[in-house]
């Protein structure tokens, strides 16, 4: 007698409600442009619960008061002033501080949860590819940052002009100023970012970009004023501000845009400026590769 054949595996299909999608897909463009308003709306806290928004908000009211304060005097009949108390150019080496604690809070939140999270594979799985991801943290957290500056610095431009300052002058002094905020944006979006894509702990992330901006800053000034005021060389003192983004950026304005230099020593003559220029555009896009390669692991894992 014949064995019988087994039954085949049977299955039944259950119809729980849910529905083909005929809508429009997007594709690449749309996608990235999507997730630069999303990334860019959540640094603010848009869009999230109310705690979140409590920190980008308050820093981004910090950042003003100096600017407001700034252009209540210039506006005092009594202390007679023809110009305001500080430049433009100056406005970001004097509010560092906040900028990099809202750098250190926002730039993990933008790249960190996605790591911890496991959400790295969802992006890559719609037609998005690794520079598309990485193009838009990286602006979105630029536009971000520079908008943190650039708020303060119209509200100096409007205090300027109430004052009746000359109106060519100062347009044309916070149109460079603005240039200078974007680089400043872009540069400590960068090194951010990239401090923030090494660890899935937000708390590492925001140790890390405290401790590399606070640290350099203060160690470049401490030796920019120990080389340059106390030993008399001047030349050496410039060079050193290479190595702290803030001082860097600053020498970037002092060369291209004409400002003042807002440390102890700026780029020393013609080959200095041109090293300041080099190194800041060379840290943009030695960040970029390096997120880059980082994303090009975390697809690969």
């Amino acid at each position: 007698m014949s064995a019988q054949p087994e039954p085949g595996p049977t299955g039944v299909i259950h119809d729980i409600g849910y529905r083909n999608y005929d809508g429009p897909r997007y594709g690449r463009q749309q996608i990235a442009r999507a997730l630069f308003w999303h990334s860019l709306r959540g640094v603010y806290g848009l869009g999230r619960s109310g705690r979140s928004k409590v920190l980008p908000m308050l820093l981004l009211g910090v950042m003003c008061v100096p600017a407001f304060i700034i252009a209540v005097i210039a506006n005092v009949g009594a202390i007679g002033l023809d110009d305001l108390p500080a430049p433009y150019t100056r406005y970001a080496v004097m509010t560092q501080g906040v900028l990099t604690i809202f750098l250190a809070a926002q730039a993990p939140q933008s790249v960190s949860r996605d790591l911890r999270f496991k959400t790295i594979p969802l992006y890559f799985s719609r037609p998005l590819e690794r520079v598309d991801y990485v193009g838009a943290k990286f602006a979105a957290l630029t536009v971000a940052l520079f908008a943190l500056l650039a708020i303060p610095l119209l509200i100096m431009y409007i205090g300027a002009l109430l004052a009746e300052f000359p109106v060519g002058e100062h347009t044309a002094d916070v149109a460079l100023a603005l240039v200078g905020a974007l680089v400043f944006a872009a540069v400590f979006a960068g090194i951010g970012l990239v401090i923030a894509s090494m660890t899935a702990r937000r708390g590492f992330g925001v140790a890390g970009i405290i401790t590399v901006f606070a640290l350099s800053f203060a160690a470049v000034s401490s030796l920019q004023g120990i080389v340059g005021e106390i030993e008399g060389d001047m030349t050496a003192a410039g060079w050193i501000g290479l190595f702290s983004p803030v001082t860097l950026v600053d020498g970037f304005q002092v060369w291209v845009l004409g400002a003042s230099s807002s440390a102890v020593a700026g780029p020393p003559g013609a080959a200095g400026g041109v090293a300041f220029v080099l190194a800041t555009f060379g840290v943009i896009a030695g960040c970029w590769a390096l997120l880059m390669l980082r994303y090009r692991k975390v697809f690969a894992s």
